[in-house]
């Protein structure tokens, strides 16, 4: 594993309009290069991957709205629409016009529809598993949590014990061995600030319009350029949706980690990391290719 210099990212809390004030993970000169967590991560996600990135680039790991060290904002609309907004808002507050975005499962649902509705303000996409319509694998959970039953459990999240939120973890990677120290804290920590799972909750009641709500905008990203990279053991967001997203995002290329869950830069960062970088400095990559891996 490549080391991290943690001495080299620095954090940074800017106040955003209408979204309160938020904190960064920032390190690097060169090309912005924003970094969108999934549903209850926070930058701290991306630590394998900041300065490995930053050689090449400016880069920012957001904790997104009500998320982390962020500012808690009771009654923030969650939908993916005002969430991809307050994104360009974040922008104009750090006097960015364009940036590079990587983003992982519902924060790459945030990053095409910023793409889709400030097509300006992105130059090209790096999703790892994004949510996206065509995905089956989740649906009756997610519906369950838009129930009273499921909300009343997911406030209470938070309460459950730490072997509890580590099996959940593990499910989330191809090999739970790969899980690396410090991973599971990054998930918990900002879970039992006050607001943050009202919001999570509110993000999934909203979860079915917003994905028709997306599916109607994705023809406007027809020609963003697009990495998409998926593991072929992702739970959460199945393998076979990426296929039919790769066709809607007619400039984009997917790569298929073997052996890797739904946290790929996380589990394998070395090879997301040699990709993300790659890809990002022009390197040609193949409409669709698959990485193996010598087993754990």
């Amino acid at each position: 594993m490549e080391e991290v210099d943690t001495d080299s990212i620095e954090e940074r809390f800017v106040s955003v309009e209408g979204a309160g004030v938020m904190h960064l993970l920032v390190a690097g000169t060169g090309q912005p290069l924003l970094l969108l967590h999934g549903l209850i991560g926070s930058g701290q996600s991306w630590r394998q991957n900041i300065s490995f990135l930053a050689q090449d680039a400016s880069v920012y790991a957001v904790d997104l709205f009500n998320m982390g060290k962020s500012e808690r904002v009771p009654g923030l609309d969650a939908g993916l629409e005002a969430t991809a907004d307050r994104i360009a808002a974040l922008m104009n507050a750090l006097d960015l016009p364009k940036a590079d975005i990587a983003a992982h499962s519902h924060g790459g649902a945030v990053a095409m529809m910023l793409a889709a509705r400030h097509r300006n303000r992105v130059r090209r996409l790096i999703l790892f598993a994004p949510a996206n319509p065509f995905c089956k694998s989740r649906r009756l959970v997610i519906r369950f949590f838009q129930t009273r039953v499921g909300t009343w459990l997911a406030r209470r999240v938070p309460l459950l014990p730490t072997h509890i939120h580590a099996k959940a973890l593990g499910r989330m990677y191809g090999d739970p061995s790969r899980v690396a120290e410090g991973t599971l804290e990054g998930y918990t920590e900002g879970l039992n600030i006050p607001g943050t799972m009202d919001h999570v909750v509110q993000i999934l009641r909203a979860w079915f319009d917003d994905m028709r709500l997306l599916h109607s905008m994705l023809g406007r990203l027809a020609e963003m350029p697009t990495l998409l990279i998926w593991g072929d053991r992702d739970r959460a967001v199945n393998l076979a949706s990426a296929h039919r997203l790769q066709r809607t995002l007619t400039q984009s290329s997917l790569l298929v980690i073997q052996g890797a869950g739904h946290l790929p830069f996380e589990e394998m960062p070395e090879m997301c990391n040699h990709a993300m970088r790659d890809w990002l400095i022009g390197s040609e990559i193949q409409n669709s290719v698959t990485l193996t891996t010598e087993p754990a």
